[in-house]
């Protein structure tokens, strides 16, 4: 492939806040709820999004795959792919709660080449390519310096870790020593980690389309993510984003050894 990871940064943007603006119609509008096979909701705003996303796709990189929540794989042989999440944080959107997004990453293999992340209830849009920065609303972003657990925010979609009970008591320990601690993450967790708002950002079970975006985001903005295993790499099943200062101290207290490969600290 011979586009730029400018130009996929800059393709990632357009299609997250074309897909994410579609999906805004909908919000705090009267829409019905499905439920999905796997226990999670979905409505009109997830598949109409979805849609319009895979023929922007189709239209604009006509030999690229796609994986989309909503609606699976298209040219599953493509060399490269576009993952998409056309609303993470649907249990949010339902509600009415604004720390929703869309989700874009453009990626070659397990090597993903750039991500977006918009969120247009909020108006807050963060972009990287490898090697072209982290940038939010068009500013340069990056994590915070905070090097004490004791002064750090930490964050998590849900603190129950329902399959995981050594989990459970690994983040309680970690929130337990943190200055703030909070839920409600999602896909806007790790906003606040990359932009320096919040220093880590937890997640017991992510799904492909749910942290690839993120991989270079976090990376960019001078952050590391990784799976629980300790491994560099959005697509583990779980995810770890924090700033270079806490990365090693916080995979300690959660129990995570980092891989050599891991080289962000």
């Amino acid at each position: 492939m011979s586009d730029s990871a400018e130009t996929l940064m800059q393709g990632a943007a357009e299609l997250a806040k074309l897909t994410g603006n579609v999906a805004q119609e909908y919000f705090r509008c009267d829409i019905a709820v499905e439920t999905k096979g796997d226990g999670s909701p979905v409505t009109i705003a997830d598949r109409r999004s979805e849609e319009i996303a895979r023929k922007w796709v189709a239209r604009r990189f006509p030999g690229d795959g796609i994986l989309g929540e909503e609606f699976g794989v298209d040219r599953p042989d493509a060399l490269r792919r576009w993952i998409i999440d056309p609303i993470d944080g649907t249990k949010a959107f339902i509600r009415g709660v604004p720390l929703w997004g869309t989700l874009v990453a453009v990626a070659e293999g397990s090597r993903v080449l750039a991500g977006a992340a918009f969120f247009p209830a909020v108006n807050e849009l963060v972009v990287a390519g490898l090697g072209c920065g982290c940038w939010w609303n068009d500013a340069r972003a990056s994590v915070s310096g905070i090097g004490q657990i004791r002064e750090s925010t930490i964050l998590t979609t849900d603190d129950r870790f329902p399959d995981h009970a050594d989990r459970r008591a690994a983040w309680a320990a970690l929130s337990s020593s943190a200055a703030v601690c909070r839920t409600w993450g999602d896909c806007y967790g790790y906003l606040l980690v990359a932009t320096g708002r919040a220093e880590v950002m937890v997640d017991d079970i992510v799904s492909l389309w749910d942290a690839a975006a993120f991989a270079p985001i976090i990376a960019e903005a001078g952050g590391l993510l990784t799976d629980w295993k300790g491994e560099d790499t959005p697509f583990g099943g779980d995810a770890i984003a924090t700033n270079a200062a806490l990365a090693r101290e916080v995979r300690t207290v959660l129990g995570v050894n980092l891989r050599p490969e891991a080289t962000r600290q």
